[in-house]
């Protein structure tokens, strides 16, 4: 095999690894974060669509600083936009120990939308990185592979949230005479202080211990020599943005990318709420959560090989399809089957970003940097999304089905566009 059709060469190896190794860390962020609204809801008093401002904060700051990624990994390098990534993902992540001394929810959220100004600048960065290590036939493999890592930084971090964080809250552990639980909101303030500062130490710590790690490195980064594979030629970002939205695969592509990061993170946090629902914990919920991603994973690396054989496009359409079918009977089941409906829905979600990522860019040349910034933005879809969910699942019950059941029409819809991308960039692209 040459080296033109291999999926990471050789002088490009060492940096692969590091920069992958990345994708691991923000899948930690991402998936720490999720269950984080089941259990502010609970130790906060807060209501399901106010806990969603943890979640608002978390993609927002994708929304806020991915732009400003963009133009400062043009202007300098790939590694230094990473290296600054990494800072502000650990001091934001640092953040939460005096958020957990001072009790503001409002703090909490404020650390998270710094730490993902950090993780904007890793995926902004990264992602084209990974792209240009490389020949341009391999590129959507390669950054397959590398988004592989991804998911498994997300398991890891969903079994710290379950076995560390929701398992340890004393906040849902308070039982009656007869061994029934007792909601935190019945009980006195002097309980509910007590409950509440050991809670948000237990909320706190794995933040702290990832934001040292994230300073280690930072430092391993920065010490070893990478290629400098950014694209200097175009500095004008209006001419850039014009033609990236003149570029139909590429306009619709964020679209498409937006529709999916909101799927994938309504059908995630809202895991738990869907298995209260029929009765089971929150620390059940989420090792069914933690299933799903198992299943996220397997997919990712068997649809990676599969890309080499059929049409990225076309796949992604399939994918989209089966997202649709596995949704809808999530919907429409109430009871276990339509829980393990909803987790065999990670089995599609596997493919799409990384897929739609590489089709988007596939063709943009120059304005590749700032054509990534727009497909980062589109992890808004992240931000305002789940909270729509959420005030469908404040309602109770909607007609006949419980409301957890029916908010899940909008991951539905969401597949619904990303299989009009797969199809409508399999055409666009077939012309030319």
């Amino acid at each position: 095999m040459s080296n033109q059709t291999k999926v990471v060469e050789k002088k490009y190896l060492l940096s692969f690894i590091l920069i992958t190794s990345l994708f691991a860390l923000w899948g930690f962020a991402n998936d720490i974060t999720n269950p984080m609204v089941a259990a502010f809801k609970t130790v906060m008093e807060l209501t399901n669509t106010k806990a969603t401002l943890i979640q608002f904060a978390f993609y927002g700051g994708y929304a806020t600083m991915a732009i400003p990624a963009a133009l400062f990994a043009q202007r300098y390098s790939y590694k230094k936009g990473v290296l600054l990534g990494l800072g502000l993902y650990a001091l934001g992540a640092l953040l939460f120990y005096p958020a957990a001394q001072f009790q503001m929810f409002g703090f909490f959220v404020g650390s998270l939308y710094v730490l993902t100004f950090g993780l904007a600048f890793l995926e902004t960065t990264c992602n084209p990185f990974i792209l240009s290590l490389g020949s341009k036939e391999t590129a959507t493999r390669r950054l397959n592979l590398a988004q592989s890592f991804n998911p498994m930084g997300s398991f890891l971090g969903m079994t710290v949230a379950a076995r560390f964080v929701l398992a340890n809250l004393n906040a849902d552990k308070h039982l009656d005479a007869v061994g029934n639980k007792i909601e935190f909101s019945t009980l006195d303030n002097a309980t509910k202080a007590l409950d509440r500062l050991h809670d948000l130490a237990v909320i706190r710590d794995p933040y702290v211990a990832l934001g040292l790690v994230v300073l280690v490195m930072l430092v391993i980064i920065a010490a070893v020599k990478m290629p400098n594979t950014t694209n200097k030629e175009q500095m004008h970002p209006l001419q850039s943005m014009k033609r990236l939205f003149q570029n139909k695969v590429y306009r619709t592509g964020v679209i498409a990318q937006i529709a999916y990061v909101a799927a994938q993170i309504m059908c995630w946090t809202f895991i738990i709420q869907y298995a209260e629902n029929l009765g089971l914990t929150k620390e059940a919920g989420q090792y069914h959560n933690m299933l799903a991603m198992g299943l996220f994973i397997v997919s990712r690396l068997a649809s990676t090989f599969i890309l080499k054989y059929v049409n990225a496009s076309q796949l992604l359409m399939w994918f989209a399809i089966g997202g649709i079918t596995t949704t809808t009977c999530a919907i429409f089941i109430v009871g276990l089957p339509g829980l393990y409906c909803l987790v065999a829905t990670s089995v599609f979600m596997s493919l799409m970003f990384p897929t739609i990522y590489g089709i988007a860019l596939g063709n943009v040349g120059q304005d590749t940097t700032l054509g990534s910034a727009g497909l980062v933005m589109a992890i808004v879809g992240g931000a305002i999304m789940p909270m729509l969910q959420a005030m469908i699942i404040d309602l109770g019950t909607v007609g006949f089905l419980p409301a957890v059941n029916a908010s899940f029409i909008l991951p539905l819809l969401c597949f619904i566009v990303i299989a009009f991308y797969g199809k409508y960039s399999s055409k666009i692209l077939a012309k030319d």
